[in-house]
């Protein structure tokens, strides 16, 4: 037995922890007759991809088989990293389409969550950009899924956590770029109000992303930096960069040596932050040329960086709300984190575009995440959020929960009973389990 946890450290939880290293070990797991999550790189804030009586753990299945220069299609197995893609391909041409927070997700995991980016309004979630995928269901079947093959549960495994089998293989679509840079224009938003307006004027922009200020109250409340993005050409470039323009500069990288003292984070050291942050967001706005791994993945730099809210861990809360309640929503939200005193270093408002599927998270509207360390009294305020996301017809997303209560997830997410109801009528119900499906009823 191993304590496994998410990225967020919390819960922990004992469970049996199967590394396979063989196909024939991965299909003799699938057919144990017990329950299983698969698990990535562990990247998954919560309890999502933990199983106490199997996680069978896919790093080994580490492989890119295939690629088509004329398409940019990539056949690969789920335990690639995305990092590894974006090293072996970026070079050649070729960049994820979407991207979450991070380079350190497993393609099969970001399928399970159809992760979502900085230009998810314009362009999509992952899954849009997945042509077809592998899936090891509980009798040890590979079954080729895609929107004409099993098309239903195609759109089931997207989004659907690893309750539908085993992500296997996947193609994944690249998209074609020129340069490893980013054309960033910085934006300061003096209120929510404001950040909301600048995003509406940028619906073209390719990509888009905020940071809030979540302490402020009174007219400040949600003053922000909003940024904007598109993939630089090189006639873009300074003449420096024009000769090799997917080549890195040279990035320093910072480790957390020891897990700090929880009482380190507080109202004044987060306000403090958040002030000096403004501060010098709004002392470099304006345009500026960004290489794609700062963009991208600021938080990649510090590796370990989760444990910085110490030995307890944290847990993240990041809802959507819908366009038609997304201010009404989001004043509530950041005046119920103010009040609290319980602010957040890392508080990122995104807009997302329309999706329709069985579960995954996007919808027309908003999202607000959130970092909090794990104490009785940041429980309690997550609490009082999920309340707050429901009220204005929001949901919750699971790839970054990890203590959501079962009867708000099922007022939150009126898609769960068919998506369970689904998963009983395949079989998956009785072979595909996570601590998370187990506590939400899924």
């Amino acid at each position: 037995m191993s304590a496994l946890s998410g990225w967020g450290q919390y819960p922990r939880v004992q469970a049996h922890l199967a590394q396979p290293r063989s196909p024939e070990a991965l299909r003799a797991l699938a057919q144990s007759g017990g329950t299983a999550i698969a698990r990535g790189n562990g990247r998954a804030y919560g309890d999502s991809a933990i199983n106490s009586a199997c996680t069978i753990d896919l790093r080994a299945f580490n492989r890119m088989l295939q690629f088509c220069p004329d398409t940019g299609q990539l056949v690969a197995e789920a335990g690639v990293v995305l990092g590894d893609v974006i090293a072996t391909f970026l070079p050649r041409g070729w960049f994820p389409y979407v991207t979450p927070g991070t380079k350190f997700v497993t393609l099969g995991g970001a399928v399970a969550a159809d992760v979502h980016g900085k230009n998810h309004h314009k362009e999509g979630g992952f899954g849009a950009y997945v042509d077809w995928l592998d899936l090891l269901d509980h009798n040890g079947q590979v079954l080729r899924c895609s929107r004409s093959e099993n098309p239903q549960l195609f759109q089931h495994t997207l989004g659907g956590m690893g309750l539908t089998g085993i992500i296997w293989r996947l193609a994944l679509r690249l998209r074609p770029v020129s340069s490893g840079w980013i054309k960033q224009t910085r934006h300061v938003a003096r209120d929510i109000s404001h950040a909301m307006a600048l995003f509406e004027q940028a619906q073209d922009a390719t990509y888009s992303v905020a940071w809030i200020d979540c302490l402020q109250r009174g007219p400040a409340m949600g003053r922000a930096l909003v940024m904007l993005g598109e993939h630089a050409a090189p006639a873009e470039l300074p003449a420096h960069l024009r000769a090799t323009p997917f080549a890195l500069p040279k990035r320093r990288q910072f480790h957390m040596p020891i897990t700090p003292p929880s009482w380190l984070l507080n109202t004044a050291t987060v306000r403090a932050f958040n002030a000096l942050y403004y501060w010098q967001g709004a002392r470099g706005a304006g345009r500026a040329l960004v290489d794609w791994d700062s963009y991208f993945y600021p938080l990649d730099a510090i590796l370990g960086w989760n444990k910085i809210y110490g030995r307890r861990g944290f847990a993240q809360f990041q809802c959507v709300i819908p366009l038609a309640q997304a201010e009404a929503g989001l004043r509530a939200l950041l005046a119920a984190i103010a009040a609290a005193g319980a602010g957040s270093f890392l508080a990122v408002l995104k807009r997302l575009g329309a999706q329709d599927s069985p579960l995954s998270f996007p919808m027309a509207g908003y999202t607000l995440a959130l970092d909090f360390p794990v104490t009785a009294k940041t429980l309690a305020l997550m609490q009082q959020l999920d309340a707050i996301t429901c009220h204005h017809g929001g949901r919750i997303y699971l790839a970054k929960d990890s203590r959501m209560a079962r009867d708000m997830f099922h007022q939150t997410e009126p898609r769960a009973a068919p998506f369970a109801q689904y998963r009983q009528a395949t079989g998956a119900a009785g072979a595909w389990a996570s601590a998370q499906s187990e506590r939400l009823g899924l």
